[in-house]
């Protein structure tokens, strides 16, 4: 896993007065999601007049959500962060710990604005302690001398000829 430098922007918690660039990030990411939403809406009729492409797209949408699911990110590896949000609410968020700094916009559980973009975010701490090793790593193998290699090589060529000496018991 790479090593990341959390980023922080103002204190969510304390008193925060929204900037122009906040109101016209808001204004641009509302935009954003309205085309998104219309684009998404003139797709899903596109799929509802056409049976075959319907079935694709079913069969599709079961791919993904499987392997979606076949997968949970592990706790340890989850960033908690807290957020002010633009409409003015202080909330927890996650994402992956690899991300330096939160998602630039969220739903807002508490008064359900959406998108709400987020003005201020600290970072908390991972949702999850690690993993501790089950067993220490084995020890890293001792390079031998020359003459216990010659000692083991003796005992090895002994043992061999005893066992060729042996009667065979067949």
């Amino acid at each position: 896993m790479r090593e990341v430098e959390y980023k922080r922007h103002g204190v969510p918690l304390e008193d925060y007065q929204l900037t122009r660039r906040d109101h016209r990030w808001q204004k641009d990411l509302e935009g954003i999601c309205d085309l998104a939403r219309r684009q998404v809406d003139e797709h899903l009729a596109e799929v509802r007049e056409s049976p075959e492409m319907a079935e694709r797209q079913r069969k599709n949408l079961e791919q993904v959500c499987k392997l979606m699911l076949s997968f949970k990110t592990p706790e340890h590896m989850i960033r908690r962060w807290r957020v002010r949000l633009y409409c003015g609410h202080i909330v927890e968020t996650s994402r992956h710990c690899e991300n330096a700094e939160p998602s630039r916009k969220i739903c807002c559980p508490e008064c359900g604005k959406n998108p709400s973009t987020i003005v201020a975010f600290e970072p908390l701490g991972l949702a999850g302690e690690p993993p501790t090793p089950s067993m220490a790593a084995p020890p890293a193998p001792t390079r031998r001398s020359r003459a216990e290699l010659e000692r083991r090589v003796a005992a090895l060529e002994k043992e061999i000829q005893l066992l060729r000496t042996e009667p065979s018991g067949g």
